[in-house]
């Protein structure tokens, strides 16, 4: 089996001026007899609007390792749901493919390793004119290969987190506590 327990890695990627096509894929790796792997076949039941799906390049196409996608936010329309199986799920296949051809994953271990993959889809996605379907896959791809990346590679590493603690703050929070204390 898989040397490759336990690793969780995440990436942000978007293209300024279109929010709705942005990729934000959590990940964890791991081997299919691990806790990854429990977790994995755990996934199988269904809840509602978060419809957990494999990731899969074409029909009768699954990836290796085995992934299965699950969205962030509660999908609410067909419109939405064809884009996280579809678009996004191409994507983020492909990604995973790619990350063996490179030796990211190692091609040795693809039977023995498993992912979960939370995937955010904008909830205003599909009914964005202006979405741009090729940017969107752009973006899911390269955030996955990313994602996967850092993971196996332990990044960011505890030393880089403790050098930027106090010159990066979280992106969606202006007023840091840090500042009141």
């Amino acid at each position: 089996m898989s040397k490759i327990i336990f690793k969780a890695g995440e990436a942000t990627i978007y293209t300024e001026g279109k929010d709705a096509g942005a990729a934000m894929p959590e990940v964890l790796i791991g081997s299919v007899d691990g806790p990854v792997g429990a977790a994995f076949a755990n996934m199988m039941a269904q809840s509602k609007g978060h419809t957990a799906m494999f990731a899969v390049r074409d029909l009768n196409q699954l990836v290796r390792p085995a992934c299965m996608m699950v969205p962030k936010v509660t999908l609410k329309d067909s419109a939405n749901i064809e884009l996280f199986g579809g678009l996004v799920q191409a994507a983020t296949a492909d990604a995973i493919l790619d990350c063996v051809i490179e030796g990211i994953i190692p091609k040795d271990q693809v039977n023995d390793l498993c992912i979960i993959s939370l995937i955010w889809i904008d909830p205003r996605a599909a009914k964005d004119a202006n979405l741009d379907k090729a940017d969107m896959y752009k973006n899911n791809y390269d955030a996955t290969k990313l994602a996967i990346k850092r993971a196996l590679n332990d990044e960011p590493s505890i030393d880089e987190l403790i050098a930027n603690r106090h010159k990066i703050k979280h992106c969606m929070w202006e007023d840091s506590w840090d500042q009141k204390k």
